[in-house]
């Protein structure tokens, strides 16, 4: 039974939870589980730390260096995941207004964007992680080499770039 208020069926993007997850070339599992690694480094890192500090008075003095670096990595995990998903944020107003064909299309034009800013931000993060590289650049923290932590804004970027273009593709494919 539906409210007056309530619309009567789903908009085109939005996932109904009783149905299955849509199927893409690279499963998304891989997300899913990075997602739970890098939330349960997070959680021994900090809970570790917690315990050390309590019974020593001393802290890790890697720990936060390295739980933002993490905290970064779970961002741009869960920013692919949602791009593939097409759960990623946008203003339900116009995305899931208007006929079928045009909720397609306004999909189709987000992927398109969040393909070509992720693709551009790889490719520009390229030169920081060269900079790094080539400059001897270390951490303020712990003072490992800094592009080991950047390096991976580019591989994430082009991964959400990638998963962007797929459900570009995808979309595409709907009737």
């Amino acid at each position: 039974m539906h409210l007056p208020h309530e619309p009567s069926h789903l908009p085109l993007e939005v996932h109904d939870p009783s149905q299955p997850e849509e199927k893409t070339r690279v499963p998304l599992k891989i997300e899913d589980w990075l997602t739970v690694i890098v939330m349960a480094l997070l959680a021994l890192i900090t809970f570790s730390n917690v315990l050390v500090r309590y019974f020593t008075n001393e802290s890790f003095a890697w720990t936060e260096e390295f739980s933002v670096f993490l905290m970064i990595v779970l961002a741009l995990v869960a920013g692919s995941a949602s791009v593939a998903r097409n759960r990623q944020i946008r203003i339900e107003f116009f995305a899931d207004s208007g006929s079928p064909a045009r909720q397609r299309a306004l999909a189709r034009f987000g992927a398109l964007m969040v393909c070509v800013l992720f693709t551009l931000l790889a490719v520009l993060s390229v030169r920081t992680v060269y900079d790094d590289f080539q400059y001897g650049e270390t951490s303020p923290g712990i003072g490992v080499p800094q592009w080991w932590y950047t390096v991976w804004l580019p591989v994430l970027s082009l991964a959400i770039a990638l998963r962007a273009l797929g459900l570009f593709i995808r979309r595409g494919k709907q009737p």
